[in-house]
């Protein structure tokens, strides 16, 4: 039966259980090793892998519609493609990984990322779909076994900064391959081929870090592996709450990259103005998310940081609409709020659960409906816009949902674990 607990110290040091949804005995804690610096630097280039690839593709956009024929609408298929996949692919990590093992399985993920970023710049339209499609599937390993590494091998005390690290690994990993990928199509030869294709650079250094680590490694089911001993969160309500959180945040980060410099243009500003505002509310969201362990060190209990941070999304939105001309107060708030939101939604995939195998069940459940809302997002939002020939509605159903995310995240930064049930064994 899944159940949520809070864990407490008794007079005697024993780990009990308290507040519960049903009283439940905790299993016994997950010991960890002090955090190295080769671990560190693991983390951060498996990080690195999962945005390299994916950001520099909407620079490179309009070089491969001419080049290939592509319409206005398949470019848009091929930006959302990797999020679809995201959500498609993230439930059936942690089964695969409890058969396989969490680092066996990463390490085939780099390898298999490597060459889906080649396949994908190859001079053919059907290997840029196909290998969008290939890497994605491994990103989205990487994304679901990412916090199942960081509960595994990361101290108690230094999930949250680690968590931070990694965020700020993959916001600045994404805007260089944003900031270069144009200039290395006009440098290099093969042009906008070759552009899509340096990231492979990055995954064969995380490989090269990775394969040592397989000496000793095995199932993370030991000798149980052969019986489906995968878990579930998909009962408990914490797990739906970290889901939702991890979702709304998703969706108005998405949703702000793709139609910020359209509203803002609609609203009078340059185009140029408008990109330049894009680049700010990325680079707050990127400095906050650096900044939050220093304010929240220490506190398991993270309700307040989740709802104020989804309140001040709300508020920017809010200020966007109502008084335009503050579109530099309100970028500001967006990103703040931004950056506190998307660490505390990693956080809480290795923070809310109880070991490595219930973080990978929990990290599958919240990224499968997190890029699944994310992907939907921009496109209805702009289905609503072309409906309306305004972005007024838009802007006021992001406000309500950034609410409706701080009562998710209040939910989610309780001091509580989600306890998990397993499925049915099969052959």
């Amino acid at each position: 039966m899944t159940e949520v607990t809070t864990s407490r110290n008794s007079r005697a040091g024993l780990t009990t259980a308290t507040k519960t949804d049903r009283i439940a005995t905790p299993k016994t804690p997950v010991t960890t090793p002090a955090l190295s610096a080769g671990l560190l630097i693991a983390i951060l280039l498996v990080a690195a892998n999962l945005r390299v690839t994916l950001t520099g593709v909407g620079t490179l956009l309009p070089a491969i519609e001419h080049d290939t024929g592509l319409t206005a609408s398949g470019g848009g298929v091929l930006s959302t493609l990797p999020l679809f996949v995201f959500a498609v692919t993230s439930p059936f990590v942690g089964r695969t990984s409890h058969r396989v093992g969490t680092t066996r399985l990463l390490v085939a993920a780099l390898a298999v990322l490597a060459a889906g970023t080649v396949i994908r710049s190859l001079p053919s339209l059907a290997c840029l779909f196909v290998g969008t499609v290939i890497l994605s599937v491994a990103i989205a390993v990487g994304n679901v076994l990412l916090p199942t590494v960081i509960r595994t091998h990361v101290p108690g005390s230094r999930v949250h900064t680690v968590s931070a690290l990694y965020v700020t690994a993959m916001g600045m990993v994404a805007a260089l391959s944003s900031g270069i990928s144009v200039p290395l199509a006009e440098v290099l030869p093969g042009t906008w081929h070759s552009a899509l294709a340096w990231g492979v650079v990055v995954a064969v250094a995380a490989l090269a870090v990775w394969l040592p680590r397989l000496r000793g490694s095995r199932p993370d089911g030991g000798v149980r592996s052969r019986g489906a001993h995968a878990r579930t969160p998909w009962r408990s309500w914490l797990a739906w709450q970290v889901s939702f959180f991890m979702g709304l945040q998703s969706l108005a980060f998405y949703t702000a990259v793709a139609w910020l410099p359209s509203i803002l243009s609609q609203q009078g500003m340059s185009t140029t103005a408008a990109g330049w505002m894009l680049f700010y509310y990325q680079l707050v969201a990127l400095v906050t998310s650096m900044l939050l362990p220093l304010i929240t060190r220490g506190r398991h209990d993270q309700r307040f940081a989740a709802a104020a941070g989804s309140a001040i999304v709300a508020a920017g939105f809010a200020l966007l609409l109502l008084f335009p001309a503050l579109a530099l107060a309100a970028c500001t708030l967006l990103g703040l709020g931004a950056g506190v939101c998307l660490v505390l939604a990693l956080s809480f995939q290795s923070q809310r659960a109880t070991g490595p195998s219930e973080t990978t069940a929990l990290a599958g459940m919240a990224q499968s409906i997190g890029y699944l809302v994310a992907a939907a997002g921009p496109l209805l939002l702009g289905v609503l816009h072309d409906t309306t020939g305004s972005w007024t509605g838009a802007l006021l159903l992001l406000t309500a949902l950034s609410l409706v995310m701080a009562a998710a995240g209040y939910g989610a930064g309780r001091d509580r674990h989600v306890r998990t049930r397993p499925d049915r064994e099969t052959d």
